[in-house]
């Protein structure tokens, strides 16, 4: 089956049906495997127990920001390539993206206070990604707000591309600002400053939660196809009895 194949929602469904339980089963084989890991890693000399957050904080953070960039791409599909499943792929994934972006918020806040001293701290980082959170409630809010698929879907698309200029932004500001966070420890020239003990667990972390956001992700679809289905048929049944 290729991609052009997948464009048909037959298909696409029927890829569904036997990728899903495949998908949910890595999904919680890792992340079980990833929190044992975690709960067995070591105190950090500096942090303590507290440091364990980031098993957790960042891998929603860092899929925070690749949601949106996925639904980026399908902004692009709806724009661009007229794909019939782009703006099914993007709608899908704006909820799973703000709950990513809402725990990474919290996970930080949780984190921060005893590091800094406060929940909450108005540098570049910290705003940045507040305001990643609150455009993912607005394309929410779009897309319940415009009944025609079609009209919502350009829309989300171009609002969606605009605040893709968020990401560089979230990326880089402890580079370019002078934040509380620190700079990358993981993806960064010269190797990660990250020891194993940490490194491996925060990995095998970061392999669960992306599974979990491709699986979520799949059903999100597969039911959104089934929805506008229904909505289909309610409509031809709608006008078969008006005429």
């Amino acid at each position: 089956m290729t991609l052009i194949d997948l464009a048909n929602p037959t298909k696409f469904l029927s890829l569904t049906a036997r990728v899903l339980p495949w998908l949910t089963g890595a999904t919680a084989i890792f992340l079980l495997v990833g929190f044992y890991q975690a709960a067995m890693a070591p105190d950090d000399y500096q942090q303590g127990a507290t440091a364990k957050i980031m098993f957790v904080h960042v891998p929603n953070a860092w899929l925070a920001m690749f949601v949106w960039g996925v639904m980026s791409v399908a902004a692009l599909g709806t724009l661009v390539w007229r794909h019939p499943l782009a703006d099914v792929a993007a709608k899908a994934a704006t909820p799973i993206g703000a709950a990513f972006t809402f725990l990474a918020l919290v996970t930080g806040s949780l984190w921060g206070r005893p590091m800094w001293g406060t929940y909450w701290e108005w540098d570049a980082r910290m705003t940045s990604v507040l305001i990643l959170f609150l455009m993912y409630l607005g394309l929410m809010a779009l897309w319940r707000a415009v009944d025609d698929p079609s009209r919502a879907a350009r829309a989300a698309a171009v609002l969606t591309l605009v605040g893709a200029l968020n990401l560089p932004i979230i990326k880089f500001s402890v580079d370019w600002w002078n934040t509380l966070h620190q700079p990358a420890a993981v993806l960064r020239m010269g190797g990660t400053s990250l020891d194993k003990a940490f490194l491996i667990p925060l990995l095998v972390m970061a392999v669960g939660f992306s599974l979990l956001f491709v699986t979520l992700h799949l059903a999100a679809m597969r039911n959104e196809i089934l929805r506008r289905r229904v909505r289909s048929l309610q409509m031809m049944q709608a006008s078969q009895q008006a005429a």
